[in-house]
């Protein structure tokens, strides 16, 4: 068995929990939250995060608590030789990933961070038509990801631009520019729109993007929005001889839609296209157990993740980074 503290027990701490549950060799002895009211078993309270970070008893600690904690406390775990699983962001600056990498290196743990998107079946369906070349490279990408929220959003630390790093794309966002990299690597031209005009709070609600990967000729655009008056996931990825779509994401709250790709053959011949024309996948799957089972692996292997590590984590802070900055 594989010994778990959760440090954090908000929504994203009881998933973690809730998922460790369907994997046998994942075993939660302890759990700490300021705010204890969620935690109904007493026997799993912990006094604070030092108990579960100097505990020798636990294996791996799963950081779920808000952002501007989560460096520091993936500092500290790395240092007593815990594997960690950390939400996203994985920190507020590129520069602290850096610092992270800098102890990571020194250490036989594993790290990983919760770019859950790429673990659903959808994202993994594309991904190998991509990488078997089936409808040639990669011509462009179109990414829209939004949410409509109340004033309960601005009342917490999430509207504290030194806790959170960010508005809407540091909270959202941050997923779809993840698939971004996750299917074209890098971009090295921004150009972006950064805008506060409805919740005239100290974080954005509303980002536009413009990406540019030079080298391999791949253009994207990206709506990350907080002023959406209904949620919604949308990814499209056009290619040299068709293209994938997906709409709508499976979610613990059930918000966005059937999570729905469309697949079809580059069509150009009059008369105009059909949507009839296109293969429809509907997914259901539980990317959560998913994404514990790869960690579960690199675990096992002793062996760092190939991908949702650090190296993502730098390159997709410093995007964001690149992003704020030409918005300015």
């Amino acid at each position: 068995m594989i010994n778990c503290g959760i440090i954090g027990y908000g929504i994203m701490g009881q998933i973690r929990h809730e998922t460790c549950d369907l994997i046998d060799r994942f075993n939660v002895v302890k759990i700490y939250d300021p705010n204890n009211k969620n935690i109904v078993n007493n026997s799993l309270l912990a006094s604070s995060e030092q108990e579960i970070i100097e505990n020798e008893n636990i294996d791996v600690i799963f950081i779920c608590t808000p952002n501007y904690l989560n460096k520091d406390l993936t500092i500290e775990c790395i240092k007593n030789n815990k594997h960690v699983f950390c939400e996203k962001p994985p920190a507020l600056k590129s520069k602290d990933v850096l610092e992270i990498q800098s102890y990571e290196k020194e250490s036989s743990s594993i790290l990983m961070y919760g770019f859950n998107h790429r673990h659903h079946q959808s994202i993994v369906t594309c991904k190998k038509i991509i990488s078997e070349k089936k409808y040639g490279d990669i011509l462009w990408i179109r990414g829209r990801y939004g949410k409509s929220v109340d004033e309960s959003f601005l009342n917490n630390w999430r509207s504290d631009l030194n806790k959170s790093g960010g508005g809407i794309l540091m909270d959202q966002g941050i997923h779809m520019l993840d698939l971004f990299l996750y299917f074209c690597d890098n971009f090295d031209i921004v150009k972006s729109l950064v805008s506060n005009s409805y919740w005239n709070s100290d974080i954005e609600d509303n980002v536009f993007a413009l990406l540019r990967n030079s080298q391999d000729d791949i253009s994207a655009s990206l709506h990350s929005t907080m002023t959406q008056w209904r949620h919604l996931f949308s990814l499209e990825i056009f290619l040299e001889s068709g293209y994938l779509v997906i709409n709508g994401l499976n979610t613990s709250s059930g918000t966005y839609g059937e999570e729905t790709l469309s697949i079809a053959q580059k069509r150009s011949t009059p008369p105009a296209a059909t949507w009839k024309d296109e293969e429809k996948i509907s997914f259901n799957d539980n990317f959560w157990e998913t994404e514990l089972l790869y960690f579960l692996d690199c675990i096992n292997n002793k062996q760092k993740p190939k991908m949702c590590n650090s190296n993502d984590a730098f390159k997709i802070l410093d995007l964001i980074e690149r992003i704020y900055q030409d918005g300015k």
